[in-house]
């Protein structure tokens, strides 16, 4: 309630009536923070519009299809359900950013009380009926004219989530024959064996029911991964490399440059090199992709864990969009997944994580001189043949260190070696 209070305030700066659209997915939490956010919003003054069940991407649409003031998705995304989450839209349909986010933070520590409106000026709630027709309407909107799904069987994991009704809906009406997995939540099993962090069901049906692909989408619907008809998976890099050709050869790629985080395989890099195009690299992070591509003016980005922006139809990571795209190259080729999907031989990479005790900082771990020259001369010993990546981790009291090479073996030595010298150091 005290958020609402406080980035209803934010946004409430004229005379004229506010308005915030908010969305869940199935967590039974939802049900909690959705009407807490709700008072809040109507104490500061400001309207809110429900919009129940309906993936990320579609709050950010519809954030900016009403000219709302605010967009609040309430989602965990691939988390289990016990965990939930509060993600904030601007009226541009875009992630608030970092300075805006403390700012809100900073009335949400004084008095909110102090920020209600009095009786008369306070907002009021109605709920959207046909807000996930339109978000349908919309996604489809983004497939090529003229073309259909007609002829492919589908597997549509929808993690039990906000996608559950929408995702096979969308696919069903451009003539897929749709084989639905995770479509029946029950507010406790959201990601739970399913989903794009739990895909071993949805490979094994692809290949029982004979389809031609496997689509798994995550909590939120921001983010899918697939698998050919084999059942072998294909993460957002191979992803992004499909999209990024076939986007290329229509004209339709901006810069001549897809956006990706230092986690994208080496792979991706030279094969977008291979076709005239560059590989600019960001933070991990969606936020921080989108930001270097409002930045550069480039229309494509994403994650290998398979958040892929498509800045011509969206203003954030969205699952569904990101399988049309790839279903319209499948359409386009006329051949199978396997030979479609996989436009890069991808560098063997390893990543494991040193977790730490005792209250040890990552700061200063890293900072410790032998550790800083065992990166180096790693880096030294993969250069021009690899990549070394150490990072902390933002949430957990964990370093990450990823090393990437040609040499899978040698890939093995180097990861041994860092995480032996940086768990020495922390200890």
């Amino acid at each position: 309630m005290k958020l609402g209070e406080a980035a209803g305030h934010y946004f409430a700066r004229s005379n004229r009536r506010h308005t915030a659209v908010i969305g869940k997915d199935t967590r039974l939490s939802g049900y909690l923070l959705e009407p807490a956010l709700t008072a809040g919003f109507i104490a500061v003054g400001m309207d809110v519009v429900i919009m129940g069940p309906i993936p990320t991407p579609g709050i950010a649409m519809l954030t900016r299809s009403l000219r709302a003031d605010l967009g609040v998705m309430i989602s965990a995304s691939h988390n289990p359900f016990e965990d939930n989450g509060i993600k904030l839209f601007g009226p541009d349909g875009f992630k608030l950013s970092d300075a805006i986010e403390d700012e809100i933070e900073s009335l949400m520590k004084a008095d909110t009380s102090k920020l209600r409106v009095v009786s008369p000026k306070l907002g009021r709630t109605k709920r959207l009926e046909d807000a996930a027709g339109r978000y349908i309407e919309f996604t489809k909107g983004t497939f090529p004219r003229g073309m259909r799904l007609d002829g492919l069987k589908l597997v549509v994991d929808c993690a039990n989530g906000a996608a559950y009704k929408i995702a096979p809906t969308v696919f069903w009406e451009l003539g897929a024959d749709v084989v639905k997995v995770g479509v029946d939540p029950d507010g406790f099993n959201i990601n739970r064996n399913c989903g794009s962090t739990h895909p071993d069901r949805m490979r094994e049906l692809v290949v029982s029911h004979n389809a031609n692909l496997g689509i798994a989408l995550d909590g939120d619907a921001d983010r899918v991964l697939f698998c050919d008809e084999h059942g072998d998976m294909i993460d957002g890099d191979q992803v992004l490399g499909l999209i990024a050709e076939s986007w290329k050869k229509r004209g339709e790629l901006a810069g001549d440059a897809v956006v990706a985080t230092v986690m994208s395989n080496l792979g991706l890099e030279r094969r977008l090199k291979s076709i005239g195009l560059e590989l600019k690299r960001t933070k991990v992070g969606d936020r921080y992709v989108v930001e270097e591509m409002r930045r550069g003016g480039f229309n494509l980005g994403g994650e290998q864990s398979g958040h892929i922006v498509m800045g011509t139809h969206a203003t954030t990571g969205d699952g569904i969009i990101a399988a049309l795209q790839v279903l319209a190259a499948l359409v386009e080729s006329g051949k199978s997944a396997s030979q479609t999907l996989r436009v890069f031989a991808p560098v063997p990479q390893k990543l494991k994580n040193v977790r730490l005790g005792n209250g040890a900082d990552p700061d200063k771990v890293l900072a410790i001189d032998v550790v800083k020259q065992a990166i180096v001369a790693s880096a030294r010993k993969l250069d021009g043949r690899g990549r070394v990546l150490i990072r902390k981790s933002g949430t957990e009291p964990l370093i990450r260190v990823m090393v990437e090479g040609d040499d899978a073996a040698e890939v093995d030595t180097v990861v041994g070696s860092l995480v032996q010298v940086i768990s020495q150091a922390a200890a």
